[in-house]
């Protein structure tokens, strides 16, 4: 019976383009969307248990879903505080520098290699020697054709263009790559807004 409803589903989904994917895929897609996904690129308030784990709704983006002007709720006065000066912390895009990764793969020796899937490995971010936040999931993008990476990094290099560099392994040995900090989304096709 599986079947049939599944051949139905994909016979109706022709006329609009749309096609069955994996989770692979959405992966992917989400990142170069800019979604975050719970426990990869946030904690929930009630799983978090130190300070570096607690994200409020303007460190991840999604300060514009707050509402500061309601019935005092609990974390009312916290949040306004952050609205007025701003998060310490901002969830970012990354752009990992291809001639940087390439450069470290033919110095041990290797062609670069693609992942073939979304990463969700938390790795350092730094400027220069001091660590300024993490990249949480990474990709290849076959749309836009590089890697990228979404990532939560200190609000004093959060403006778009900044360079950084990224924890990267290559041979089974920690190194850097350059990375550059950019808008998000990554991709943000007209037909979506339409």
């Amino acid at each position: 019976e599986a079947e049939p409803l599944w051949d139905a589903l994909v016979a109706a989904g022709q006329p609009y383009d749309i096609t069955p994917i994996g989770l692979l895929a959405l992966d992917m897609a989400r990142i170069e969307a800019g979604l975050i996904l719970l426990d990869v690129d946030y904690v929930g308030a009630r799983k978090a248990l130190t300070d570096s784990q607690r994200y409020s709704p303007y460190e991840i983006g999604l300060g514009r879903l707050v509402n500061l002007n309601k019935a005092p709720f609990v974390g009312q006065a916290a949040l306004r505080r952050q609205a007025a000066a701003g998060p310490a912390r901002q969830l970012v895009g990354l752009s990992i520098d291809w001639d940087d990764l390439e450069r470290l793969h033919d110095e041990a020796g290797l062609p670069p290699q693609l992942p073939a899937t979304a990463s969700r490995l938390s790795l350092p971010v730094f400027d220069g020697e001091r660590q300024v936040g993490k990249a949480t999931s990474s990709t290849w993008s076959p749309t836009l054709k590089r890697l990228i990476a979404l990532g939560t990094v200190s609000s004093s290099v959060a403006a778009p263009g900044t360079d950084l560099d990224m924890e990267f392994t290559v041979d089974h040995q920690r190194q850097r790559v350059g990375v550059t900090v950019s808008p998000l989304p990554f991709f943000d096709p007209p037909r979506k807004r339409e």
